[in-house]
């Protein structure tokens, strides 16, 4: 158990969510994406430094999630498993993966990750399906990766991102519809999904969307009240990095 300077820090009073960026790498190039034109390089979270950052975390505050994304986290399988059995092994009741599903074109190797997930405690898969992702990412290997994690039980909720609203009719969403009824043969239920915020390739590519008014970024957390520590592929959070100091030292040194 941590001192109890920790345990006093009034900016992580409600702290319940962990999540890990594991890489910024991806193989989509999405043109809502909020943070651009993704790097394909090789810096991605450390797996034994995140894995033991969940276990400090949960022996001291009441952790109610542990989400991995990216980038797509997949390319990096052994960090995703990795923080997951950590999770799985702290208690944590929800243990979360937002994919687009597509990190390899073998069948073999799609069935091999599925079952680590499913095997490191995955229980809540967000598959992102919409018209976006579908311009530069097969759909059929997303069905493919759909399917495997089915096969092992893993709970899936397809997770669209929708262009002004849910509701509005521009091309996009139709065609968003169009790929979701695609997947109703697999009896996956649909998300809410949500709604993009002008930031990244989507300022870039969709402002004429945004003349009306644009949402506001939903990730923006209150610096005052850290409901959720974000990590990183480069290890930093709450102003300091979990490369150099040990995470319970930055949650007791940490100041908005």
């Amino acid at each position: 158990m941590q001192n109890s300077k920790t345990l006093r820090n009034p900016y992580l009073r409600d702290l319940s969510k962990i999540e890990f960026v594991i890489t910024y790498a991806c193989t989509g190039r999405c043109k809502h994406c909020s943070e651009g034109d993704h790097a394909a390089n090789g810096t991605h979270i450390d797996p034994a430094i995140a894995a033991d950052a969940v276990r400090k975390i949960a022996s001291v505050y009441d952790i109610k999630t542990v989400m991995t994304f990216g980038g797509e986290p997949l390319l990096y399988p052994d960090a995703v498993c990795a923080i997951m059995e950590a999770a799985k092994a702290s208690d944590v009741p929800r243990r979360q993966i937002i994919t687009n599903g597509f990190f390899s074109r073998d069948p073999a190797r799609i069935r091999d990750a599925a079952y680590r997930l499913a095997s490191s405690g995955v229980n809540d898969i967000l598959l992102s399906v919409d018209a976006f992702h579908e311009e530069t990412i097969p759909l059929e290997i997303v069905r493919c990766f759909a399917v495997s994690a089915l096969e092992q039980k893993i709970p899936l909720l397809l997770q669209p991102a929708w262009l002004v609203s849910d509701d509005d009719e521009n091309p996009y969403n139709r065609r968003t519809k169009e790929l979701l009824a695609s997947f109703s043969d697999l009896q996956i239920p649909v998300g809410s999904g949500n709604v993009i915020f002008p930031a990244g390739n989507a300022l870039r590519y969709l402002s004429e969307y945004f003349r009306d008014g644009a949402p506001e970024n939903p990730y923006i957390e209150d610096p005052c009240n850290v409901r959720c520590i974000s990590f990183d592929p480069d290890g930093a959070a709450l102003g300091g990095n979990l490369y150099e100091t040990d995470i319970l030292s930055l949650i007791a040194d940490y100041h908005p």
